[in-house]
Order: C-alpha cells, then sequence, then structure tokens
C-alpha cells in the first residue's frame, strides 16, 4: 500500500499550489480520503475529506472558499486545490484514506508559504 504525496513546494502568500495524492496497493474507489496538515509544533489539522464516490466534501470553515479538494477513482489520486495561501499555511500536508477500520497514511508534502 502506498500514499504518495506531491506538489507542495515553496510558494508567495497569495499563490496557489495543486496538491495530488497518488494511490496504490488498494482499492482507491472505496475508501474515504482526507487531507490533513501538521505545522512544527501544532497538531495535526483536518484540512478537507471526500467520501469514495467524489461527491460529498467537507473543508472546515476556517479554509472554505480557499481549499478544494477532489478525486479521480480512474487515476487512484486524489487532490487538494489550494489557493490564496498566507504564510499560516505553512505545514506538511498529508493524505489519509479510510475504509471502516482500516486507513493508511502518506508521507507528506512540505508547502512553505514566504515571501
Amino acid at each position: 500500500v502506498q500514499l504518495v504525496e506531491s506538489g507542495g513546494g515553496l510558494v508567495q502568500p497569495g499563490g496557489s499550489l495543486r496538491l495530488s495524492c497518488a494511490a496504490s496497493g488498494f482499492t482507491f474507489s472505496s475508501f474515504a480520503m482526507r487531507w490533513y496538515r501538521q505545522a512544527p509544533g501544532e497538531e495535526r489539522e483536518l484540512v478537507a475529506d471526500i467520501n469514495s464516490g467524489g461527491i460529498s466534501t467537507y473543508v472546515p470553515n476556517s479554509m472554505k472558499g480557499r481549499f478544494t479538494i477532489s478525486r479521480d477513482n480512474a487515476k487512484n489520486t486524489v487532490y487538494l486545490q489550494t489557493n490564496s495561501l498566507q504564510p499560516e499555511d505553512t505545514a506538511v500536508y498529508s493524505c489519509h484514506a479510510r475504509r471502516d477500520s482500516i486507513e493508511f497514511w502518506g508521507q507528506g508534502t512540505q508547502v512553505t508559504v514566504s515571501s
């Protein structure tokens, strides 16, 4: 089982990044997917959630309007579009797969927002 994130990097305030998480080794289309982030010294924070079929999504109010989650089950990939990034969005962003009591984590991709 693998979850491999990509698309992170250094971006200026106000910029955008599209993060990707490629899944393999399990039936991706039957798992709900989430993005989390964790900044240094902070607790891990839920960023976005999408159900297995990609119909239902959730983004916390603090990020709504800036972050969008989507998935392509044909490509076994989940995406996180991040817009209007600010320095406080700096963190390691990780994807997470879950179905019932089964869950998998990716290693994460660093997003740094700085001028």
